[in-house]
């Protein structure tokens, strides 16, 4: 495809995009919650951990807070979650609450992800370009046997997306300039602030990402370089064998 000729890697958004972090963190929720006696749906206790997601990265990205990984504001957040709903944080077993926040690295590929980036691994190097840790990043990939050649991203960067301090770094750090790096997502604010870095831009649809309720990032909100409802469809598009 006109465009992606000369591209010599390609990041991918992670949570959502190539992996259902819904599903893998109720999984993983379920059996904590009951054992404690914790009256939560797992998957509604999903979404309200992940909720805090953006909020608790925003005190880093707007400089209120040095920087700190991911998994460190996860873990802060599922202590708020659980005492919001009245659990004395502090009678838990710090190991119970620790494995329970590497959940994130415990996620399923959606069923297209790991065909869909063999194919495209053929023709491009790979890698998250996630917001994710380098630890937490290597574990989920061997959990799901996910192809990356390198893992760049924000604790590269120190920086969260979508700053363009994270995309800018994570492409010095495959040694390519911008304009020679695609980014992959399922969200339409993480490639519109790729774009303004210089990135070509691959959209995939991920309609069942919040449930079956979800109302965001149904459709490409702009004219996006690629727009396809599978990475297998991606590598298609890109011309993989």
């Amino acid at each position: 495809m006109t465009g992606f000729n000369h591209l010599g890697f390609l990041g991918f958004d992670t949570f959502g995009t190539v992996v259902d972090w819904r599903s893998g963190v109720a999984r993983s929720a379920a059996p904590f919650l009951d054992r404690h006696g914790i009256g939560l749906d797992p998957l509604a206790f999903a979404d309200e951990w992940r909720s805090l997601y953006q909020p608790a990265m925003e005190e880093v990205r707007s400089g209120r807070r040095p920087w700190v990984r991911l998994d460190v504001l996860n873990g802060e957040n599922l202590k708020t979650v659980l005492a919001r709903h009245g659990v004395r944080v502090g009678d838990l077993p710090e190991e119970e609450l620790a494995d329970l926040n590497r959940a994130w690295e415990r996620l399923d590929p959606w069923p297209d992800s790991v065909e869909g980036l063999t194919r495209l691994k053929q023709r491009f190097a790979l890698g998250p370009l996630s917001n994710g840790h380098l630890a937490g990043m290597m574990r989920l990939a061997r959990f799901g046997g996910l192809p990356w050649d390198v893992i760049v991203g924000a604790e590269i960067a120190r920086s969260y997306k979508p700053t363009p301090e994270t995309y800018l770094r994570s492409a010095e750090a495959v040694g390519l300039p911008p304009e020679q790096v695609g980014m992959v997502a399922a969200h339409n604010d993480d490639l519109k602030a790729a774009r303004d870095c210089g990135l070509r831009t691959v959209f995939v649809r991920r309609p069942l990402e919040h449930g079956p309720n979800q109302t965001t990032d149904l459709a490409p909100a702009e004219r996006w370089d690629v727009v396809v409802d599978s990475l297998i469809e991606a590598a298609d598009a890109l011309g993989c064998p």
